[in-house]
């Protein structure tokens, strides 16, 4: 059965901006790779962090937003453990309530960009 998730990661701040795309590109293809859709994706840049992690005060945010089976999961934040340019990540599955919200949210931002 598919599932809604959401992942956010944070990714250290010393990458480059290539460096930083082609680390979200891989976690993307993964999901892919295991049959997932991705729904949404959304680079929110360079974010000073609530508290440092590993010495780090800043690091770059990232969200993807799929269709996949709960296994998947298990095996993106697998990846997510051993890169060590991800210094924090959160996966959660959406309910429909979650699921509203953020179609509601994507639409308002879509809309905002004509």
């Amino acid at each position: 059965m598919m599932n809604h998730y959401e992942t956010a990661f944070i990714l250290t701040p010393v990458l480059s901006d290539v460096q930083m795309k082609e680390a979200v590109e891989k976690f993307k293809n993964l999901l892919i790779e295991k049959g997932a859709e991705i729904e949404n994706e959304e680079c929110w840049g360079l974010k000073k962090l609530a508290y440092p992690i590993q010495k780090k005060s800043t690091g770059f945010y990232a969200l993807l937003q799929f269709k996949a089976e709960p296994s998947v999961v298990a095996q993106l934040e697998l990846q997510f453990r051993r890169d060590e340019r991800v210094i924090r990540f959160l996966t959660f599955r959406l309910d429909k309530y979650a699921l509203e919200y953020a179609t509601k949210r994507i639409n308002k931002s879509n809309q905002g960009e004509k």
